[in-house]
């Protein structure tokens, strides 16, 4: 873990945010396949704009969070691509961790367990 930046100094992210740091941890990508994935990784719930999108990628640049890749495919060269920083890749996890422990917690509340023949189906 980076020792002068502390990834929880950026929880809890907004869900957009979330989502183009996860679109991004597999592989870099330019910014229509970035809103593609968004939409894809939401089963289509969450719908970028691409406003929106470059919005979060201005601030992701600014922060060191993801970088803006020197690769353009052949053929491909008007599009800028992105990838995610080692940083980047540590606020994702700490976000994912933070998100593990609210739904554990809530698991854990009786009164928001599902009832068995929910669970059964």
């Amino acid at each position: 873990m980076s020792t002068s930046r502390d990834p929880d100094a950026w929880l809890p992210l907004t869900p957009a945010l979330f989502y183009v740091l996860v679109a991004l941890a597999d592989e870099e990508k330019h910014g229509y396949a970035i809103i593609k994935d968004v939409a894809a990784l939401t089963s289509d719930s969450v719908r970028l704009s691409s406003g929106t999108l470059y919005g979060i990628i201005k601030r992701l640049l600014d922060n060191g969070l993801v970088v803006e890749s020197r690769r353009r495919p052949e053929g491909d060269l008007r599009r800028r691509y992105y990838s995610l920083t080692p940083f980047g890749r540590e606020v994702a996890l700490a976000e994912t961790s933070r998100l593990e422990r609210t739904a554990a917690l809530a698991r854990a509340t009786r009164r928001l367990r599902e009832p068995s023949s929910r669970r059964a189906r």
